[in-house]
């Protein structure tokens, strides 16, 4: 199992619009062969950052399957736009 991990900084007064978009986009990412689960947290202290977790079978279910696929460019459409820096993603696998 591979934990996907991103810190997402959304442009200040668009969380309530990115909220109602991720809801939209998460149907998008759970369709994805590989995925397993994912969680989006919102922060306490800084009311337009959001953590995003997502479980994958693999690394290349993230990298492949979903990011070279035709429903990573909705994602895109729906999300991109929200973030500012765009966000680092990194990967873990345990120990």
């Amino acid at each position: 199992m591979i934990l996907e991990v991103a810190i997402l900084d959304v442009i200040a007064g668009e969380e309530d619009n990115f909220e109602i978009a991720f809801k939209k986009a998460e149907e998008i990412i759970a369709s994805i062969q590989g995925y397993i689960s994912h969680e989006l947290l919102h922060c306490i202290e800084k009311n337009n950052r959001y953590i995003l977790l997502v479980k994958w079978e693999t690394l290349e279910a993230h990298t492949e399957e979903f990011r070279q696929s035709d429903k990573y460019i909705e994602w895109k459409r729906l999300l991109h736009h929200f973030y500012d820096p765009f966000p680092t993603v990194e990967h873990y696998q345990a120990l």
